[in-house]
């Protein structure tokens, strides 16, 4: 079958691509540019567990030695700390800063259980991930410069896509016009993406609804390595800003920094921006401006905006075509790099075993419906939180729920931040009468638990992922402390074992010791992204392979024309 043909070489479209080889196929990714990346301290991203799990699953390469965990994060309010959270394995949990309660600070203290922060809800909070965009796609790049799979063909303007049943013909326009064959296409190419002009598919939403002025700097401040988000800063008595500003660690002592600019089109000159800085940096301080080394500037503008669809037969949208967002401290790439996960695993079941109509067509049901949700918070947020009309209209409170909501944002908790379920998903099994809760609902990510492989190692449950096959996962307590060989054979393990090599589609049968809400005996049963399908109570051969054939969309179906409803 010919290749993949993904149009855009950012970060979502180089995932994408490395994540369909790590399922055997090939694609070939269409840049527009000379294929380098401008390197901008300016332009970074912030990755969740996930998303930075997902990345070093595919390209082998540890992002914290290239970017920074932050040590915690602070959220002040003009001269009080409203909220503080610790990153690590000794400090508090999220509590609230000196003179908080006085404030509207939380009035929670949550203790630490290792390995993060808790949240409100006494879950574990990971350190969020701070790099560079350009380092980002560098690892990627070089991720692919060693699979054989994937072909990046630079100074490739994509101009005309022709479908047909069985296949796409793509052109692009350069030093000499080519023509592509492909099996499907994946537009990755940002807010202004041809494929999606191509196809005539309306991208309707809300400009500028956030501007912000940015600078990446070398300095030292009183709080290495933490982030900072400080609203109505006591130094901000007039001019043209909006009196919010945010510190961003990154590596090698760089820090980003944020202000949050006024509506309009306001120009933002040079010597503005380093007033700002000397400012920020004297308050944060003590008074007086420290050394500081200016690296790069620019402006960053928010855009909400959401595609009416993201498939067209054989046409997928992906990332910053599919969708634009980040208000409120969110970060777009991080829905992006969830969007090539959640497409990798379907399309190469597609390539390797014909077409799967339904489960194609559940990327846009799931994948749109979690970005959309998050947008309405965000807009529902906007009018209390910059508007200059108060939180009461929005979250009873005031500067307590309004400091909530953008630590939401930033932490990547929450409506605004946390990965989203697929509760609802067109993938979803029938209830079957052996179904248990356990700590992870339906459809949403699992916890990355210890556990035993078929060959008796032990792993990470997320290495498991991204490499086309089901997941089902024995919750057997004690295995962790005897050899393989002696419960292998013993107790429920054999005829599980007969029931996953039943099943409808390539299956991996793991072991662990615990998992969060789960008894012993409990089987749960996982999809190749890691999001959980459903846990069954013991053995139940029929209903495990429901379940299983539920999450490949049921029964095969050829009907191409399914995909463009």
């Amino acid at each position: 079958m010919d290749p993949v043909i993904i149009v855009g070489a950012g970060p979502v479209g180089l995932t994408l691509a490395l994540a369909l080889a790590r399922q055997e196929v090939p694609s070939v990714v269409l840049d527009e540019g000379p294929g380098k990346d401008e390197q901008r301290l300016a332009r970074t991203v912030v990755l969740r567990e996930d998303t930075t799990a997902l990345i070093e699953r595919l390209t082998g390469f540890p992002l914290s030695t290239a970017g920074l965990r932050w040590a915690g994060w602070r959220s002040m309010r003009r001269k009080q700390v409203m909220r503080e959270v610790t990153f690590d394995t000794e400090g508090a949990g999220d509590t609230p800063g000196a003179g908080a309660q006085g404030a509207g600070g939380t009035g929670h203290g949550f203790g630490d259980t290792g390995g993060g922060a808790l949240d409100p809800d006494g879950e574990a909070l990971p350190a969020p991930l701070h790099i560079a965009q350009h380092v980002l796609t560098a690892a990627l790049r070089e991720a692919i410069a060693g699979e054989r799979l994937v072909k990046i063909a630079a100074n490739s303007r994509l101009d005309s896509v022709e479908q047909e049943t069985s296949g796409i013909t793509a052109h692009t326009r350069g030093p000499k016009g080519t023509w592509w064959r492909g099996s499907y296409l994946i537009g990755c190419d940002g807010p202004r993406s041809t494929v999606r002009k191509l196809q005539d598919i309306r991208f309707p939403g809300r400009t500028a609804v956030e501007r912000h002025a940015v600078a990446a700097l070398r300095t030292e401040l009183p709080w290495p390595g933490e982030a900072l988000l400080h609203r109505m800063p006591p130094w901000r008595t007039s001019g043209p800003s909006a009196g919010e500003v945010s510190g961003r660690p990154l590596a090698d002592g760089v820090w980003r920094l944020d202000w949050l600019l006024p509506p309009g089109k306001d120009l933002v000159t040079p010597d503005l921006l380093v007033a700002r800085v000397r400012e920020t940096l004297a308050g944060w301080s003590g008074g007086s401006t420290p050394p500081y080394e200016l690296l790069d500037t620019g402006v960053h503008t928010v855009h909400h905006r959401l595609a009416r669809r993201w498939r067209v037969g054989r046409v997928f949208l992906a990332g910053d075509a599919a969708h634009l967002l980040g208000a409120l401290g969110t970060h777009g790439l991080d829905e992006g790099l969830r969007d090539a996960d959640n497409l990798a695993w379907k399309l190469a079941l597609a390539w390797h075993h014909g077409p799967h109509e339904a489960l194609l067509n559940s990327y846009q049901a799931e994948r749109r419906a979690i970005v959309a949700a998050r947008l309405r918070v965000a807009d529902q947020a906007l009018p209390g939180l910059r508007g200059g009309a108060g939180l009461r209209s929005y979250v009873p409170g005031s500067a307590r729920g309004h400091d909530a909501l953008l630590a939401d944002g930033h932490l990547g908790r929450g409506p605004l931040g946390a990965p989203g379920a697929y509760a609802e998903s067109p993938l979803a099994p029938p209830y079957a009468d052996a179904e248990v809760a356990v700590g992870t609902p339906p459809g949403a990510p699992v916890v990355d638990v210890r556990v035993t492989a078929e060959d008796g190692s032990f792993v990470r449950l997320r290495e498991r992922l991204g490499r086309g096959v089901l997941l089902v996962v024995l919750i057997a307590p004690g295995t962790g402390v005897w050899e393989r060989k002696h419960w292998v054979t013993a107790g429920v393990m054999p005829r599980l074992a007969a029931a996953v090599t039943a099943l409808p589609h390539s299956a991996e049968l793991l072991v662990a010791e615990s998992y969060p809400g789960a008894a012993a005996h409990t089987v749960l049963l996982i999809r190749p992204d890691g999001h959980l399908v459903t846990a069954l109570s013991g053995v139940r051969p029929a209903d495990l392979y429901a379940a299983a054939e539920a999450t490949l969309g049921g029964p095969a179906r050829t009907e191409a024309a399914a995909g463009r409803s």
